[in-house]
């Protein structure tokens, strides 16, 4: 115990006859889990043969039958019997793992495994292709293609965060008790965190002022002069870029942090501090959907107007943008929920299952 500089046990092989251990870090125990212990050795060899009796004489009426089986009455006079012998050993390991952090791998599931590298390809190339595809484009650089940009940049940002774990999975699979010490208080966690606030944050933002940019051209249409332009378009989103950058920072100085769990999310509200910054990102997010709902039934309702003369290329654009920012809000809203019951430390599912 204690001992913080032993990040990583020996190999628990060599352990075979440990039955208490008392170690620094939880995550150490798990080492030990399910663990087979060799039978003990004993100091006289005449009881070599009794390990062997204690199953087929164990159900007898009393122990001193027990013993009367396998010795003789003059040998036993004067023994002190030890009625636990032929119980097996358990092996009693402390600190145990709490909530946060349960016996498993990063991933905890094997098709989580699979599917957190199907993912960040497909998130790393996809957007990758689209910032491609907008920068080099010989179409004008419009506010809705700046938007877009800056969307891909976001979706990015969090398929680096899921290469970055699935990569510290693989190489830790089946021993991530011997590196969780120095992967969760090292950088290489609070980078990852870092990149999925941000990521996070800055897509959250991003959708919603897209949705507000289709609202205003829709509504405007027929005022030219009141559009939206990318000289407005682009201190908007370098306020975002500052806020989100903001939020993904504060973990690191001590507010929350990301240290809690083996995925590197701010689940650290142990403080009324922690607990008001995992509230005001959660309530934060769930505003932005109320005014992006908001937006598209007035969009809708701008559409239906013949008064409007909204044009059907903008249409159109509003149409997609709804399909992206729907879908990408549905996944969030059961994260946003049960993250709002664990900010208020009454959790309705598992960090194993909050994974999914």
């Amino acid at each position: 115990t204690s001992s913080y500089s032993l990040k990583k046990l020996p190999s628990r092989e060599k352990f075979t006859n440990l039955l208490d251990a008392t170690l620094t870090y939880p995550s150490h125990c798990c080492a030990f889990k399910n663990l087979p212990t060799k039978e003990q050795n004993f100091s006289f060899s005449i009881f070599k043969n009794f390990s062997k009796q204690c199953e087929s004489t164990a159900r007898r009426p009393n122990n001193e039958t027990l013993y009367s089986a396998i010795f003789a009455e003059s040998e036993l006079s004067g023994w002190d019997y030890d009625y636990g012998f032929c119980l097996p050993k358990t092996l009693q390991c402390a600190p145990e793992p709490d909530a946060f952090n349960p016996c498993e791998d990063i991933m905890g599931y094997d098709f989580l495994r699979v599917l957190i590298w199907l993912i960040n390809i497909l998130a790393i190339t996809g957007n990758v292709t689209v910032l491609f595809v907008l920068l080099t484009s010989r179409y004008k650089l419009t506010v809705p293609r700046f938007l877009m940009c800056n969307l891909s940049f976001a979706d990015f940002c969090m398929g680096l965060y899921l290469l970055l774990i699935a990569s510290v999975d693989a190489q830790t699979k089946g021993q991530y008790y011997n590196h969780a010490i120095d992967w969760q208080t090292g950088s290489g966690c609070s980078t990852a965190g870092f990149f999925t606030v941000f990521a996070s944050e800055l897509s959250v933002y991003t959708l919603t002022v897209i949705t507000l940019e289709r609202w205003h051209t829709i509504t405007y249409a027929i005022q030219p002069d009141q559009k939206l332009r990318l000289k407005h378009a682009i201190p908007v989103m370098l306020g975002g870029w500052l806020f989100s950058t903001l939020i993904a920072m504060l973990p690191l100085v001590g507010v929350s942090s990301y240290m809690k769990v083996s995925i590197c999310l701010p689940m650290d509200v142990e403080t009324t501090l922690s607990q008001v910054y995992i509230l005001t990102i959660l309530i934060l997010n769930v505003m932005a959907f109320i005014i992006i709902c908001a937006c598209y039934i007035k969009i809708y309702f701008a559409v239906q107007n013949p008064e409007l003369m909204a044009t059907n290329k903008d249409t159109k654009i509003a149409k997609k943008m709804a399909v992206l920012i729907f879908t990408d809000f549905t996944c969030m809203a059961p994260i946003s929920f049960f993250a709002i019951s664990a900010a208020f430390k009454v959790p309705l599912i598992t960090v194993t299952n909050s994974k999914v």
